[in-house]
């Protein structure tokens, strides 16, 4: 055997058991298969308090215990329309005592978009941003942009773009995180 193929063999066999040995360790994030980008480890979710399209203030507070998918988006983003039926049959699909979705926008049409969201069939909180403080706070820079916050209240990821949200692979990561709670 020439001595270059002995090396490739041994290079593959040392490669092999390294791979092995490290196990778990090199096991793909669920968040990159969907995508979406690991926020850094600690990071916490500002508190906010906002209304919905139906005048009911929404306060972060009151979202402790759950894992949270916060979805900001706004009329004119025609990627952000595209997904929302996704995001109201992911909603329908998770347990609400322990799964909340809530959408974010700082249009201020209200009119507009209960008549969007008529026309689509769909129901999913609305909250508005007026001041954009929250969208601020989130560091949103393009729509769509989601948000998962952990049970614990901490950030878990983020998706710039749309996202078939209803899809077995998101399922899979919403419920695994509603678990684990990371």
């Amino acid at each position: 055997m020439p001595v270059s193929l002995k090396r490739i063999l041994v290079a593959a066999v040392f490669s092999l058991v390294s791979i092995v040995l490290a196990g778990p360790s090199l096991a793909v994030d669920p968040f990159t298969s969907l995508k979406m980008s690991r926020l850094p480890a600690g990071s916490m979710t500002a508190p906010f308090e906002l209304t919905t399209l139906d005048g009911k203030v929404v306060k972060s507070s009151e979202l402790a215990g759950k894992v949270v998918l916060v979805n900001f988006w706004a009329t004119w983003c025609g990627p952000c329309k595209e997904e929302m039926p996704s995001l109201a049959r992911l909603q329908k699909q998770l347990d609400p005592a322990h799964f909340a979705l809530l959408t974010v926008t700082t249009d201020l049409q209200r009119q507009g978009i209960a008549h969007f969201l008529s026309q689509l069939g769909i129901s999913l909180p609305v909250l508005f941003d007026e001041d954009q403080d929250v969208s601020r706070s989130f560091m949103v820079r393009g729509l769509p942009t989601t948000v998962v916050i952990s049970r614990d209240g901490t950030l878990a990821g983020r998706a710039v773009g749309p996202r078939a949200w209803d899809s077995p692979e998101v399922v899979a990561v919403m419920r695994q995180i509603m678990e684990s709670g990371k």
